[in-house]
């Protein structure tokens, strides 16, 4: 992937309204959406999904719909609710979370003070990229924006060091691209040609927005194309980046001024508002080369029409209409198929969830998520880890050695159920109610930025969460070592107390199983207990685990996404393999929890081991548009929904047991050509 009652000070809410998890029609098996002709020994998607995609259409407003889709639906509700509520509280105190999110949510709603008034933060904007006279200005005119959130020119991010993870550093990183990805400027094929075609039909648009006539419009597209080009030349793949060995180049501030010298990183820290930076991680040096040699060599009218593009690209959505369809018409219809603009007030939800996560999600779980859930899921991760526990003791394939140091590494890590056990303070964040949108939008990103350049230096704050409480998702941190399950993904059909163990046991069990096994895939194995990028592997040990892990790439490389597109096994294969991982342990987990009692009786024919597989296929099914499916392939480290459902169960002889299935054909693979890892 992304406790107790309320703590903190947030209103009191009233909790008469209905919880997330009160949907009985998810909990239970649903035979209505399982599709009993089909075999579950040919085709075990179908015949567990077949008839909810069937009747399920995708929502114009969607790229895809799924379980996270339905999910994220009701917690979207939930979440307008209390916004809504927010809004309208006249008497909240003034400055309080309460309030804040109440205005910043009313700012987003406005639409007639949009209308009116953000052009003039636009032209303010701009007003400034006019006014640059030199490519000395550009460098820190990036940070300058990229302080309120907008990003062009590089990327910037405050975290632990690799290597050293008690200490937290500045990362710099490539970036300021307009299209996806750098292989989207060299591909050759046709779709790739036309879509850069529409990316540049896309340029042109905007700069007519803001008033060029044709032929000044087209030029200046050909200029962004032309810089950005140059910068994706010098960018490293995806595939590259997923080794934390190659993103990794500790220096002083001096030698990475001199290795890009026209790159004013201490001039950019000083603009950003960043406390002395000694040393810092030049994540991509060969762009960070190439973008001092554009500094240099580009000229200045170049980078002040890509900056041009590159504001007002990353205001859009906060803009007038005609922005807003623009940015929608390239960013969602032509890369992901939507047909549908989403209502202003789901917009308006997720820009809320952004700025005021922290505040939006106590006031959530307060009405939403229960201690006994959050107990009931606790439970299950320490089931989940005595069960790792024990596969860990029992793989031949891994030394004594090793094996002790994977177990005292699984023993660290740190589980988060729920939400913080402190909430963020937001007392620096200014919101102004009467403001255009656009405005507030800049300071909340301008706050978060002050936020996180001020822990440069400062203690690891191990109580921080990367996601929001409502988020239907959950993550593993490696340099924490820590895992976080936020409370909108313990609903069913994920996690449900009145549910089946079985049915729990494949989805949540799994999910829980999916996050342990990242601190265990070919990036987290990677670190060690205390979060170093640190090798605690014997050769030999890392030698046979690569070995495993080209066998899950392989697999993995043969599925077809889409026409002759295949899935990328290098770069979904930290995701397959947590995905192996995970069912195996949370199966193994099933099996613990059953001992030294009766037997689960037959739930609508089906055995507890079935009931499992049939919850971790229905967990993730999902209609995807075609546009948005190779966009997920070309760069998304996560599989297709269809052969995450499947993948993993080809190297299972135990499902292959539960359905009776021959022990090779469709749904299963030979010894010889298993998989199996941890």
């Amino acid at each position: 992937m992304a406790v107790p009652a309320c703590q903190g000070g947030t209103r009191n809410h009233d909790s008469s309204s209905h919880a997330v998890t009160d949907h009985p029609a998810m909990v239970g098996l649903r035979l209505e959406d399982m599709d009993r002709a089909a075999k579950p020994c040919e085709d075990f998607y179908r015949f567990v999904n077949g008839g909810w995609a069937n009747s399920t259409a995708i929502p114009e407003e969607e790229s895809r719909w799924g379980v996270f889709e339905e999910l994220h639906e009701r917690a979207e509700a939930a979440m307008r609710d209390l916004c809504d509520e927010a809004a309208r509280d006249t008497a909240a105190k003034p400055g309080s979370p309460w309030r804040k999110l109440g205005d910043y949510y009313a700012s987003a709603m406005d639409e007639a003070r949009i209308e009116r008034d953000a052009a003039g933060a636009l032209e303010e904007l701009l007003g400034k990229v006019a006014a640059l006279r030199s490519p000395e200005d550009v460098v820190p005119y990036f940070a300058q924006m990229q302080a309120q959130g907008v990003r062009l020119g590089f990327m910037l991010d405050i975290d632990q060091d690799a290597k050293d993870a008690t200490r937290v550093i500045a990362n710099v990183y490539q970036g300021g691209l307009g299209l996806p990805d750098r292989d989207y400027y060299f591909r050759t094929d046709e779709k790739s040609k036309t879509l850069r075609e529409k990316y540049q039909a896309h340029l042109k648009r905007t700069f007519g927005l803001l008033g060029e006539d044709d032929a000044a419009s087209s030029a200046h597209a050909a200029l962004v194309m032309e810089l950005e080009t140059k910068l994706a030349d010098a960018s490293m793949s995806r595939v590259e980046m997923r080794d934390p060995n190659k993103i990794y180049h500790l220096m002083t501030i001096a030698e990475a001024s001199k290795l890009a010298p026209r790159v004013d990183l201490p001039r950019y820290f000083r603009e950003i508002g960043a406390p002395a930076v000694g040393e810092l991680n030049v994540a991509t040096p060969k762009f960070f080369e190439r973008l001092s040699e554009l500094l240099g060599s580009a000229p200045m009218e170049s980078w002040k029409t890509y900056l041009r593009w590159h504001v007002v690209r990353g205001v859009s959505p906060a803009l007038s209409a005609k922005f807003v369809e623009a940015n929608f018409d390239f960013y969602n219809r032509t890369l992901q198929g939507v047909q549908k603009m989403k209502p202003r007030w789901k917009r308006a939800v997720a820009a809320a969830d952004r700025a005021l996560g922290d505040a939006l999600g106590e006031a959530y779980v307060a009405r939403h998520f229960s201690p006994r859930a959050k107990e009931r899921a606790l439970e299950m991760v320490r089931n989940l880890i005595a069960a790792f526990r024990d596969r860990l003791a029992t793989r031949a394939w891994m030394s004594d050695e090793t094996r002790k140091r994977a177990i005292a590494k699984l023993d660290t890590i740190v589980p988060k159920i729920g939400y913080p056990d402190k909430w963020r303070d937001y007392t620096a964040l200014s919101v102004d109610r009467s403001a255009p949108f656009v405005k507030n939008l800049l300071a909340a990103n301008a706050f978060e930025m002050r936020r996180q350049v001020a822990k440069i230096g400062k203690p690891v704050d191990r109580t921080e969460w990367g996601m929001t409480p409502p988020t239907i998702n959950a993550y593993y941190n490696p340099q924490m070592n820590e895992i976080a399950f936020p409370a909108g993904i313990l609903q069913a059909p994920f996690f449900d107390e009145r549910q089946d163990d079985a049915l729990n046991y494949g989805a949540m069990g799994a999910v829980i199983g999916h996050e342990l096994t990242h601190g265990f895939d070919d990036q987290g194995s990677q670190f060690d207990a205390d979060g170093n990028l640190k090798n605690w592997w014997t050769e030999k040990d890392r030698e046979e685990f690569d070995r495993r892990a080209e066998i899950v790439v392989k697999q993995f490389d043969a599925f077809v996404a889409i026409d002759d597109l295949h899935v990328n096994g290098k770069l979904t294969l930290g995701e397959n393999i947590a995905d192996l991982g995970g069912l195996t342990i949370a199966y193994h987990a099933l099996q613990r929890s059953m001992k030294g009692g009766a037997r689960p009786a037959l739930i609508d024919g089906f055995t507890p081991e079935q009931r499992f597989f049939i919850a971790w296929s229905r967990a993730w099914r999902e209609q995807m548009r075609p546009e948005a499916l190779r966009l997920m392939v070309q760069t998304n480290p996560h599989s297709p929904a269809r052969f995450r459902a499947i993948g993993p169960l080809q190297n299972l002889p135990e499902f292959a047991a539960a359905f009776g299935c021959p022990a090779t054909g469709a749904t299963a693979r030979s010894a010889s050509e298993r998989a199996e890892i941890w």
